[in-house]
């Protein structure tokens, strides 16, 4: 189970990120530049529709034989020496991990980018056991001094703008003065972070995918810490969900034309690593052990539930870069570890659907993230599922289910909803300025406080359409 990164309520977290100017501009500039780098990506690969429906093929072939597909890959790891552990819950995947951290005497850990140890809260349970974890991302690297969790899938510090990165560096690595010029703060962290590299013990990462005929962990970075990582500490652990094993390299080469291309527009990620087992004798870099931990954390019972569907999930970000209410609003409004359209899907795989009651209804249903999705998700399809199990299970508040069980019932019957426009029309009199409502009072006022309606017309389509006939 992933617990809320916040506790306030979503209304306030959404209202404060609205009145967050840093924050719009930040999203703005990062989402606008992907959504044209993903749109010229695609537009240069005529083969790339075909090969969406192939990958959502090979997810969907995969997750009906997963028992056995799962059984292979840890056969080919543990046959090049590697060690499987299967975790059901994040609680287990923490101890799996610390028992590995305590035997080994680790002092420090560095981690590439992985939203699996995101999920389980890692870094704090490292360090409650005394051990130092480094975060070697550089976008990770900069909320971990900013004391934040990341607020996009593929792109942990997309709300901040470089003017506030050289602030927090300026603050937080002793450096006063630094100009907010990105190569410039990018020289500092690497220079911080290239003794930490030589200095852990232990390397993190997570795993893009894992190829179960050969027992190959994937990871896909646009920066070198992830090869530094798996090769530089003698102990690797990668931390991996369930879904991401795929069955053959064939199908990798499927993915890996895809990813890149609907994550940032690249043609490929400038580091794809094949990770294969602990060093072999002979081989001059490498850890001496390596081992992979399975995550469930409720992914498997959803192979026969209502979320299906988000276990095709590549982790690319492309839902949350076009969705207008994650640009309006950024990551952490969310609350929980995963953000956006597919976020909230996560959320409610990992921890029931009482944990999105209010998130369930952050969304437009534009389906603008079903178009973008690499694996074509139906997002919006499932929301509107989990907005009914919300209200069937009577999680979402009274008024709220009496309000839409009335709307619903004048909807199902055409001589009340015509009652219904002619009461409407007398009863919004007081409330329509220029042509809009734009305040309401009582508890219907939730729905004006951030938003204008309009009024219910003057006459009805039904009655223009019977003047005419």
């Amino acid at each position: 189970m992933s617990e809320p990164i916040v506790t306030t309520p979503l209304r306030e977290r959404a209202s404060n990120a609205l009145r967050d100017r840093f924050l719009h501009e930040a999203l703005d500039i990062a989402t606008t530049k992907f959504i044209a780098l993903r749109r010229e990506a695609f537009g240069d690969f005529p083969q790339g529709e075909a090969l969406r429906d192939r990958a959502r093929a090979i997810k969907e072939a995969t997750l009906q034989r997963l028992d056995a597909h799962l059984e292979t890959l840890v056969a080919n790891v543990e046959r090049v020496g590697g060690h499987v552990h299967f975790a059901t819950t994040a609680e287990e995947a923490r101890r799996i991990i610390l028992d590995i951290a305590r035997r080994t005497g680790a002092r420090m850990a560095v981690k590439s980018k992985s939203m699996a140890t995101e999920e389980i809260h890692l870094n704090d349970a490292l360090e409650a056991i005394g051990v130092t974890p480094v975060e070697t991302d550089l976008g990770e690297y900069i909320i971990q001094l900013a004391h934040e969790r990341p607020s996009h899938i593929i792109a942990p510090a997309i709300h901040k703008t470089k003017g506030q990165v050289a602030e927090l560096f300026s603050r937080e690595l002793h450096r006063p003065g630094l100009a907010a010029d990105p190569e410039v703060l990018t020289k500092i962290a690497r220079e911080e972070l290239r003794e930490k590299f030589l200095q852990a013990d232990l390397g993190i990462t997570g795993a893009n995918f894992a190829v179960a005929e050969t027992g190959t962990v994937v990871l896909v970075t646009n920066e070198g810490n992830g090869r530094m990582t798996t090769s530089l500490p003698r102990v690797h652990v990668a931390v991996m969900g369930v879904e991401k094993v795929i069955p053959s390299m064939t199908d990798l080469a499927v993915f890996l034309a895809i990813l890149a291309k609907s994550a940032t527009g690249q043609k490929l990620s400038v580091y794809t690593t094949l990770v294969q087992g602990p060093r072999r004798p002979g081989e001059l870099e490498g850890p001496d052990e390596f081992h992979l931990v399975l995550l469930d954390n409720g992914r498997i019972a959803q192979i026969a539930g209502p979320l299906r569907e988000s276990l095709y999930c590549l982790r690319c970000g492309a839902c949350l870069n076009v969705c207008p209410v994650y640009r309006q609003i950024g990551g952490h409004a969310y609350g929980y570890t995963y953000p956006g359209p597919i976020g909230i899907l996560l959320t409610a795989m990992l921890n029931g659907p009482a944990s999105v009651k209010d998130l369930a209804h952050a969304s437009s249903l534009c389906g603008a993230c079903a178009d973008a999705c690499p694996v074509r998700i139906d997002i919006p399809k499932m929301l509107i599922e989990l907005r009914r199990q919300v209200d069937e299970e009577r999680i979402a508040p009274w008024p709220e289910r009496v309000v839409f069980k009335a709307f619903a019932h004048i909807l199902a019957h055409p001589v009340l909803y015509r009652l219904g426009a002619r009461i409407g029309r007398t009863l919004q009199r007081p409330f329509v300025r220029d042509g809009r409502i734009r305040a309401l009072p009582s508890f219907f006022g939730q729905w004006t406080r951030t938003r204008d309606l309009p009024p219910v017309a003057a006459r009805t389509f039904q009655e223009r359409w019977r003047d005419l006939s």
